[in-house]
Parts: C-alpha cells; sequence; structure tokens
C-alpha cells in the first residue's frame, strides 16, 4: 500500500526532471569567438531583372583565422543560411528574400498539369531570439558545433543590379 502513496510523487519527480533536460538542451552562447573579426555590416540586393531576385547578404570580415575554427551558418532576421567564403578574410551569408522572385506557379483544374509546382517553404523556428542588428554564427571546434552573437550590424547602402546587355 505504501508503494501506491509513492507513485504520485515519483511521476512529479520524472516530469520534473525531463522538463529541466530539455532546458539543457538549448544552445549556448560563447562570450568569446576564438578568432577577430571586422565590422560586420548587412547590404540589401535587387536585380534588374524582373523575376532575378532579390535579398540581402551579410558580410563577415576576418581578420585572423585559427586553423582549428570552422565557421558554418549564420542566423539573421529568423533566417538560417550557410556561410560561404567570398574571400580568405571574409564570410558572406546570403539571404534570398521572396520579393522579386520568378514565379513557375502552373494553376489548373487537371492536377496533372500543376504537379510541377513547388511546395511552399515552412519556416522553422529560430533557436534564438535576435533584433535586426544582431546575428548568430555557429561554428566547429573540433567535434563540437559552437555559437556566437554578433551585435550592431551595420547596414550599408544598398546595391541595385541594372539589366545586362544583350550579346547580339
Amino acid at each position: 500500500m505504501k508503494s501506491l502513496k509513492n507513485i504520485p510523487s515519483s511521476l512529479l519527480f520524472l516530469l520534473i526532471t525531463i522538463g529541466f533536460y530539455q532546458c539543457a538542451s538549448t544552445q549556448k552562447l560563447e562570450n568569446k569567438l576564438p578568432l577577430e573579426i571586422g565590422e560586420v555590416y548587412s547590404q540589401h540586393w535587387v536585380s534588374g531583372v524582373r523575376g532575378g531576385g532579390s535579398g540581402y547578404n551579410v558580410f563577415i570580415p576576418i581578420k585572423s583565422n585559427p586553423s582549428k575554427i570552422v565557421l558554418d551558418s549564420l542566423y539573421f532576421k529568423g533566417k538560417r543560411v550557410k556561410l560561404e567564403s567570398k574571400s580568405a578574410s571574409v564570410f558572406v551569408g546570403r539571404f534570398k528574400s521572396e520579393a522579386n522572385q520568378r514565379q513557375d506557379i502552373i494553376m489548373s483544374s487537371d492536377p496533372l498539369a500543376e504537379y510541377g509546382n513547388s511546395v511552399p517553404k515552412i519556416s522553422k523556428k529560430m533557436p534564438f531570439e535576435l533584433n535586426d542588428t544582431e546575428c548568430i554564427i555557429s561554428y566547429q571546434k573540433g567535434n563540437k558545433t559552437l555559437y556566437y552573437k554578433i551585435s550592431n550590424i551595420t547596414k550599408k547602402a544598398s546595391t541595385e543590379y541594372p539589366i545586362a546587355p544583350s550579346n547580339r
């Protein structure tokens, strides 16, 4: 009979333990980045061709990079992208916006005609709370993924790409 009285308290203990376990699995931000970076800035861009795309790029200049650090991803304005190496000293996160994108959607009463339409993208919940002047860099150090928050991202003037001349 005593064991039946212990079941509710055991269940309560188990639920509390599971709750704390979930809290421990959230990403922790590092206080110091093991490499030296310059002024991080973002720049909006628009193609001069209808359907040519638009978006914004975030530039991360690297002043010194230890060989054991690999920059991986960038979290900015509710989105995540892989970082690309523009040069040995600059990494770029390229975000495409929905504006000025090519729309190849077929609307038809025949379901087979709509077969090639792409599935709408559902954005994943961001693991970080950021404002418009903050981003998170994820990087690999050994076999661990670590995160670092960068604040005070400056916004530079937009780049507008003109229509390319024809090759006639």
